[in-house]
């Protein structure tokens, strides 16, 4: 066991993940196509590589100062294995008590701090496993990463899954002349210039205006309802396809846009101006994300190096429209908005931002700002690329990946995972506020479906 002395401190987003207000727990569900034992589950945990890296094996401590660190100790499997032998509560549809069972997750389970900050569920009557990892051991997209080096192909049983890297869209088409390059350079400054001063406002006091979905302080702590989109991803190309440019990321918040749009033509149709803005909450990662491959050699080499979570925030409008008869406008706002975004340097200097914040004024302070923009926007989005190929867990074939966060002070939080073909999007909501969950799923689903009819008439 390490030493007082050989405590390692958090990274700065780490703490902020470990403040009351900003407090995260990433739950990421597999479902399987037959029960998985604690056997299984132990041999499969003692082999990973996500035990042998050091956050994985270590305690949160906070000293004499109030600043927090890892102690790395002798780590005890079992005690980080929960069994749920019986079913979780009666009825047919597996999915719901699933989603019901994180949802309850999601607000009032926090992982004990007297042991590292991880646990797996086992659902064995419900054929699924729940991994549940706080927020302050790495960004989501690595932890995802790590999550899966436990997983072999399906096809494959001695290979891992393959995830390709993330990479910056390229959209210049080849190189840019001398007025390109300063027209471009313009744009970057305007956008930063823009966007950044709407961050720093929502910090302080800028909202978005009040609709049925809104959130706001003290939200995160109502109970919870979770429901699931489901997605092609072959649609979803289908779709990009039509618009010069476009990305899965553009297709997901067209129909963001157009599903919101539906769902709040159904709850308050007659109390909303045409053009209402909407904001969403994205986390950037800010670190290069190497495929699968790469991220095993990184481990291999040195498990603590470039660790932690290095993200900044991006705000994501969307607009409420109603009788729009071209579907694809959605598709073409959202592209242009966040062209818009990524030519601006708002992730960065969001980061940059927190930095500053935390060094000087403290995590209190921080994490009391980050809270504050979440008060004033409306919901949070996510989208993390998942492995093409279909894979296994101890030999068990994976159904399904879905992962959720910890409940935030928005109405609406949504997380999209891809999977051989398929996209899962996981919709948290505040019960109270949205009573009705599924009605918004299938707006959302309604909203691809739509503009695949109208793409293929093209």
């Amino acid at each position: 066991m390490n030493t007082e002395n050989d405590d390692q401190p958090l990274s700065p987003a780490g703490r902020l993940f470990v403040q009351p207000a900003t407090h995260q727990i990433i739950n990421c569900v597999l479902g399987l196509k037959r029960a998985i034992d604690i056997n299984e589950v132990r041999a499969v945990l003692n082999e990973s590589l996500m035990i042998k890296h050091p956050r994985f094996s270590s305690l949160l401590i906070t000293n004499k100062q109030g600043l927090e660190h890892w102690r790395k100790i002798d780590i005890d499997i079992d005690r980080h294995i929960i069994l749920r032998p019986h079913p979780i509560s009666h009825g047919d549809d597996d999915e719901e008590i699933v989603n019901d069972y994180i949802a309850d997750l999601t607000v009032s389970s926090p992982l004990s701090i007297d042991k590292p900050l991880w646990e797996v569920h086992i659902l064995e009557a419900h054929k699924c496993v729940v991994l549940r990892i706080h927020h302050a051991l790495g960004d989501g997209i690595s932890l995802v990463s790590l999550m899966l080096t436990m997983c072999r192909k399906r096809d494959d049983l001695e290979q891992t899954p393959t995830i390709e890297p993330l990479v910056s869209s390229k959209r210049d088409g080849g190189k840019l002349g001398i007025l390109e390059q300063v027209l471009r350079l313009l744009k970057v400054i305007w956008f930063t210039v823009i966007y950044v001063t709407e961050f720093a406002m929502r910090g302080l006091w800028l909202s978005d205006g009040k609709t049925v979905v809104s959130g706001g302080d003290g939200v995160e702590m109502w109970p919870r309802k979770l429901v699931t989109a489901k997605f092609s991803v072959d649609d979803m190309k289908m779709v990009k396809s039509v618009v010069a440019n476009a990305t899965i990321n553009d297709v997901l918040f067209g129909v963001i846009s157009s599903g919101l749009s539906k769902y709040l033509d159904h709850r308050s149709p007659d109390h909303l101006q045409d053009g209402l803005k909407i904001t969403g909450v994205a986390l950037v990662n800010l670190r290069p994300s190497p495929g699968l491959q790469d991220f095993k050699e990184l481990m291999k080499k040195n498990a603590g190096a470039g660790w932690g979570n290095k993200v900044g925030i991006m705000l994501l409008p969307v607009y409420y429209h109603r009788n729009v008869s071209d579907p694809l406008e959605y598709l073409k706002r959202a592209k242009m908005m966040i062209d818009s975004k990524k030519l601006s340097a708002e992730a960065y200097l969001s980061h940059q931002i927190g930095q500053f914040v935390m060094k000087y004024f403290g995590a209190k302070v921080a994490s009391t700002l980050n809270y504050k923009v979440i008060c004033n926007t409306s919901f949070t989005i996510s989208n993390v690329v998942g492995p093409r190929e279909e894979i296994t867990v101890a030999g068990i074939p994976v159904t399904y990946i879905r992962t959720t966060s910890s409940s935030l002070p928005h109405g609406i939080t949504m997380h999209m995972v891809s999977y051989a073909g398929k996209a899962d999007m996981q919709i948290l909501v505040a019960k109270d506020l949205i009573p009705d969950p599924e009605k918004l799923a299938r707006c959302f689903e309604d909203a691809l479906r739509e503009m695949k009819e109208y793409a293929l008439r093209i």
